[in-house]
This record gives structure tokens, sequence and C-alpha cells, in this order.
């Protein structure tokens, strides 16, 4: 205690002291706010403010320069950690930010959530999706660096650091995501591994005893060990010798005591996830050498010392600053492009290669339109990149001759669905593997990295193994474009368990996700453009295996009514509708046949085409009504899905023509027409709806 205040510290000392300042500001945040997990910081500050203090590379006064390292948090629930290091090394972050944790409004959220506080990359707390963030980041980083570096001028050349707990690791999406990792090679990614031994509720000695070295080793990753979470040089050792490691991601293990100090409550479970208690936190503070008084302490030389880290940063801007300049006079083309990729900006006519399709009774599967639309942007957009989960030749998602990002050592031996384009880093084909999961978290890396594009493809079904990542894209409002294919019954033969029924509805719960599941060819390409000029929110495009009717446009209306979410297809000849037909994706060409049929009888019909929910709910009131008349009661809903959220638009006196159970195995024609996606049945439903409002 007696060193607070002194003017001269040895190193050691003032690498002790700023160490207790993280501690201590993260423990006095929790306990103040009652609410928090204090027993992470204080094990793993040591290691936090190596990292931070001798080899981030940032700015704090400009949290978004583009080159700087990324630190991913995986372990959010040690927020605080993270709070206490942005204050000390001079991030936007108030002292009284800290002391407002976890309260209404504040900057300090009970986890890490991007744009909120400054400095934090990504929203982190679900345990492993940060893990899968970093992978995302990296990629990132190693893509860009690929296309854009040239001799002399590494533009692009930073580090992607993590901290994560066991948790992470116990979580199938770790997995699935190091694996991937260590095929890529990806060398620049650097994880420090707090090994307290405990989780939220008990030892891990209960449920995790694997050997986590072997196990990332066989992953491909270099491991290293440090038996003492408190040897400040040997975590410097570790962290250099990572940074020299290219080949491999790297991994150091860190022996901490979860809640180190606290007399009574180190190495237990109970400094997890709740406050230490009043009592507790000043047995701690007087066996650490902390004084009890005052709360939120911060020793000038602590302060001092860790704000050079800002004086460093804005040097390592302004010199990048130059070498782009000089770049920019050399390279101009590449650094104008790059700009516009940093930017988040669209280059000028990206979109004018997206094909117009011609009207088509039999038409094609909106997958297979997708694919057309994607080959005619890709070359337009060189921040496009993703790829699916090993399904390229069903989702129609690989990017022509754009090459595959493989660390070019593994182009050997059988290549056999490898894309055309070569295997590099400046490949933008990701081979994700069967890894729904980790997908999903990378493609949320990628985003938050900044300069991509990012897409992801699977069968629609399989959303629901990527679901947490999705939620976290909406919850950041980033830019992610899912492709889901395969989206209905019609998906046949492959039965209930592949066929969706709920994930539409399930995808339209989450808030601030956008989906649009187009009805033909057309209605995609549109679907595309709101995709990637969309760029605060995450989109999801539902398509079809089957082929559908490209609809005639100059005898319906213009596919770009796809931009409001729901627009009127057409109108009854003369005369006001006796009722509306609304549909969405391939059950639109079905209520266009069906208007046909009822036209015969005398039914005066208005179709409707509602390819996204959130995008009609977006408008003016008076749009909605001039497409959903109020005067019109009988209104009937088609959709080969889970009828639910159908009913706020066909009203207490509509109808709704869905799929409330599971499917079944059989040819996809003969699935639709057993569970009612005919002519015929839309017919009857919309007679009876008639029928009943004439009573």
């Amino acid at each position: 205690m007696h060193i607070i205040g002194e003017t001269s510290l040895s190193p050691a000392q003032l690498d002790q002291l700023s160490i207790n300042t993280i501690r201590f500001l993260s423990v006095d945040a929790v306990q103040q706010a009652n609410s928090g997990h204090p027993g992470l910081p204080l094990g793993a500050a040591p290691m936090a403010y190596v990292l931070w203090t001798r080899f981030l590379q940032h700015n704090p006064h400009n949290p978004h320069w583009f080159n700087r390292d990324r630190f991913v948090l995986s372990a959010g629930h040690g927020s605080m950690l993270l709070y206490s290091l942005l204050y000390l090394t001079g991030y936007d972050l108030p002292l009284d930010q800290l002391k407002q944790f976890r309260q209404w409004g504040s900057d300090t959220p009970g986890h890490p959530e991007r744009g909120v506080t400054p400095g934090v990359e990504t929203t982190t707390g679900p345990l492993g999706q940060g893990f899968g963030n970093g992978v995302g980041m990296a990629i990132a980083e190693a893509y860009l660096s690929a296309r854009y570096n040239r001799p002399g001028f590494d533009l692009m050349h930073h580090f992607t650091y993590g901290l994560v707990g066991d948790g992470d690791l116990m979580e199938g999406v770790a997995a699935e995501a190091a694996s991937l990792a260590g095929h890529l090679k990806l060398g620049k990614l650097i994880y420090l591994y707090d090994d307290n031994h405990i989780t939220l509720a008990a030892s891990t000695q209960l449920s995790f005893t694997e050997d986590r070295a072997q196990r990332f080793a066989a992953y491909g990753w270099h491991t290293q060990s440090i038996d003492d979470g408190n040897d400040v040089d040997a975590m410097d050792r570790a962290i250099r010798a990572a940074q020299q490691e290219t080949e491999r991601p790297s991994l150091i293990l860190v022996r901490t005591h979860i809640g180190y100090g606290a007399p009574h409550k180190q190495d237990t479970f109970a400094a997890h996830g709740s406050p230490l208690g009043e009592d507790e936190v000043r047995l701690t503070k007087e066996n650490l050498g902390w004084p009890v008084e005052p709360l939120f302490l911060v020793p000038d030389s602590v302060k001092q010392h860790c704000r050079q880290v800002v004086h460093r940063g804005q040097q390592a801007e302004a010199g990048w600053n130059e070498k782009f300049a000089a770049y920019e006079q050399q390279y101009p083309e590449l650094a104008r492009e790059l700009r516009l990729l940093i930017a988040g900006e669209l280059p000028p006519g990206w979109d004018a290669n997206i094909p117009q399709f011609h009207a088509d009774a039999k038409g094609l599967a909106t997958r297979v339109a997708s694919g057309k639309v994607m080959e005619a942007i890709s070359q337009a957009l060189p921040g496009l990149i993703g790829g699916s989960a090993d399904l390229n030749s069903s989702t129609y998602t690989e990017l022509p001759d754009a090459g595959n990002f493989e660390h070019s050592a593994m182009a050997v031996g059988d290549l056999q669905g490898s894309a055309g384009g070569g295997w590099s880093y400046a490949g933008r084909n990701l081979q994700f593997g069967v890894r729904e999961h980790a997908m999903g978290a990378i493609l949320n890396g990628l985003a938050t990295h900044g300069g991509t594009i990012p897409f992801g493809a699977t069968f629609l079904t399989f959303s629901d193994y990527m679901r947490p990542p999705i939620r976290l894209a909406a919850l950041m409002g980033i830019q992610v474009v899912y492709v889901f294919t395969h989206d209905s019954l019609a998906l046949g033969e492959d039965g209930p368990t592949h066929q969706s029924v709920e994930q539409v509805a399930s995808l339209r719960a989450i808030p601030l996700l956008m989906v649009i599941r187009p009805g033909d060819a057309n209605e995609t390409a549109v679907a595309w453009r709101v995709a990637i000029e969309t760029r605060d929110r995450p989109v999801a495009l539902i398509l079809t295996r089957q082929s559908v009717p490209t609809l005639n446009r100059s005898q319906v209306a213009s596919a770009d009514g796809l931009r409001r979410g729901a627009y009127v297809l057409a109108d009854p000849p003369q005369g006001d509708p006796h009722i509306i037909l609304i549909a969405s994706g391939s059950e639109v060409g079905l209520i266009v046949a069906a208007r046909q049929a009822l036209q015969e009888r005398n039914i005066a019909v208005r179709l409707v085409s509602m390819p996204c929910w959130e995008l009609f709910e977006a408008q003016p009131q008076a749009y909605r009504d001039s497409v959903l008349l109020p005067s019109v009661h009988a209104r009937l809903a088609v959709e080969a899905g889970v009828t639910q959220g159908w009913h706020q638009y066909v009203g207490d006196q509509g109808d709704v023509i869905g799929v409330d159970r599971f499917g079944a195995s059989a040819p996809g024609p003969v699935v639709m027409r057993e569970y009612g996606f005919t002519v015929e049945h839309v017919c009857r439903r919309a007679l009876a709806l008639v029928k009943r409002g004439e009573a």
C-alpha cells in the first residue's frame, strides 16, 4: 500500500500498481452495481495489462483507425476488465461511466456491446461467439492484406487478439471456429486463455478435463502454457513468440485464479457471477495491499503510465496515414477501392450488370436467380466475401473465378469442389465446411472488422444451427447477408428433417433482422440490391430449391415494389376487389394462377406480394392501407410455413393457408399438393371468405 502516491517507482512496481488498479476499478464497479462478475478481472488483469500496454496497436483517440489491432473479450461476462482498460488507456469513457456499470443509459452495459462503448469491437457475452468473431476478423485482415498490400506498403498489417475462458472453449461454436482457423493457418490470431478451472456453477473438474493444449495443437494451433497468471514477464515472452508464429494461430494457456486475492472466494465459483460483498472486498484490498477507501482509486502514476498508449497510437496512425498517401500516389486505383471499403461505401454502378429476367412460365429457382445476381455483382464489389456450409453447389453462392480463401500451402492433393481463381488469402470464396454455427460467428467478425460485405449460405432449416450469431448481428446492427435456400416443403424427398416449416417465422421474430422471401427471379434481383444497400442490419434471403414462374412484369407491377416490403401486384380489371390474396416467395406464383381461376368465376381479386414484413412495417400507415385496403375484409394469405404472424395482415375475418405441422418425404409437388398448395384449394378457401363476407 505504501507505494501509492510515490513519485519514483520501479518498472515492476508500476506494473503491479497498474494491475491492481484494473482489478479494483472492476471490483468496485461490480460491488456498487451489486451485479456482475468480479472473478475474471481479478484473475486475468495481469495478462490483459501486458497485452494492452505493451502490444496492442491502437489509438484510443480514434477507436476506428482501420489498421488497429482488434481485441475481443470473448468471455464477455468479464466486461469490467475491458471497461477498466478502456478508461485507463484514454478512450472516451469517463470514470463516471465505470461508476454507472450496468445502469440504465450508461456506456458500460453488463456485457460488452458494439456501438455503445468506444473501443468495443464486438458484442459478446454468449460464450464462444467472440471466439468465432476473432477468426472472422483475422480472415478479414488476411484477405485485405493479400489484396491491397504491395512491396513497401503493408497497409493492412495488424493482429487479432482475444481473451477466452473455460466456458468459451466448451461451446461447440469455438470448436468449429478453432478447427477452421487452424486449417486456414491464421498466424495473426492470438488468444489468451484464462485457464482458471472454474465455471459459473462448478469446478471444471466436473465437466471439462481434456488437455486443452493438445486439443488445440491437433487443430493446428501454436500453443504455449504459463503456469503463473501473475508472471508479466512470462506473458510478454509468450505474446512475442505468438507474434513470430506466422503459420498457425496461437493459444496461450495462462493458469490463473478466479477471484485472485479474495481470501474466502478465490478459486471458487462464488467469485464468478456475483459481487464479492462489502466485507470480502475490504479483505481482498487489504490482502493485495490496496487502500479500502476511496472507491475507484486511480493513482496518478498509473493514469500517466497507461495513457502513454495514446501518444504511441497517434504516432502509429499518423505514420500509417503518411504511408497511405504515398500508396495512393503509386497505386491510385487500389487506393480508391480500399478507401471505399474502409468507408463502407459502394462504388458507382456496382449494380449495373444485375440481370433482368424475362417472363417465363416455367421460370427458375430463386436460388439460381440469386446465383446469377451474385455473379453479376461480385466483380464490382471486392468486399463481397463468404461461402456456405459445404453447400456451394446447392445454394449457388460460389463467386466465379474469385479464388478460394486458403493458405497457398494447402493447394495440394484432391481439390475437387474448389472455386476458380486459385488458392490464396486473396480469394473470396470461404469454405466453411459443415460448421453453420461458426460460419455465423465468423461472418460477424468479418462485418465488425470492416472492409467487407460478408455472406453465408446454407439450407433454411439449418439456420437453426446459427441462430445465436444471427441474433447478435441484428443486435449489433451490422451488415451480413444470409442466403437460405431449400425454403419449404417443396424440397421434397429429403423429408421433414430438411423441410423448413417454422424457420421463416422464427427469423422474423428477431428484432432488426430483415427477412426477404422473393417471389420470382426479378424480386430476387431487387432483394440483393436491398441487401447490399442495407448497411445497418443483417438481411436474410429466403430462396427456393424448385423453379417458380418468372412473372410477366408487363402484366403485373414492377418487382421494385419489393423495396416497400409489400406491393400490389395486380388489381381487378374494373371495380373494387372482393378479396385480397397475399403471398410470399414461391406461393406468389400460386396466387397469380388462382386469381385467373377466380376471375373466371367473377370474383374480383387484388394480388399482393409480401416478400418482407420488416420493410412493409417501416412504411407509412397510408401506404400500408393502400396495399391492404381496410374496406376489404376478405383476405387470404398463402405461405408454405407456419401461419404464425399472418393474422396481423388478414385480420379476424381473413384466413391463412400455411403449414402448422411437419412435412413429409415425397416428391416436392406431391407434398405441396397434399398440404393444400394448389390452385383449387386456394380458390376454395377464397370463395369461402367471399361468401362469408356476403352473408
